[in-house]
């Protein structure tokens, strides 16, 4: 039993040590992966349902792309209209990285 106990240990930190690896190399689309992707979609174009009735608009909106990352990085961190912000939530550099992503989809 205790074999047993340990092989899972050790098969567990090593899952978790690759999703780390994984994690790492793109923090960016992990994060959007996570926390953007339900409402604005898995490539920056959100449903027909939630974009009327949360607003979500796709990234290649005009309104959307004449944000500067400054811009997008304020409204990630606070918030605006029904989007939660993400300020104690999120560092500062994950939202840089996931606002990177988003920006990328255009």
């Amino acid at each position: 039993m205790r074999k047993m106990t340990r092989t899972l240990v050790i098969l567990v930190a090593g899952v978790c040590i690759a999703s780390y690896v994984s994690f790492a190399q793109s923090a960016g689309q992990a994060t959007y992966k996570a926390k953007c992707q339900s409402c604005h979609g898995s490539a920056g174009t959100p449903n027909a349902g939630i974009a009327k009735a949360m607003g979500v608009k796709p990234v290649s909106d005009p309104e959307v792309q004449k944000l500067s990352e400054a811009e997008m990085i304020k409204v990630t961190a606070d918030g605006k209209a029904k989007m939660p912000g993400y300020k104690g939530k999120l560092t500062d550099a994950e939202i840089k990285d996931v606002v990177s992503y988003f920006r990328s989809l255009k």
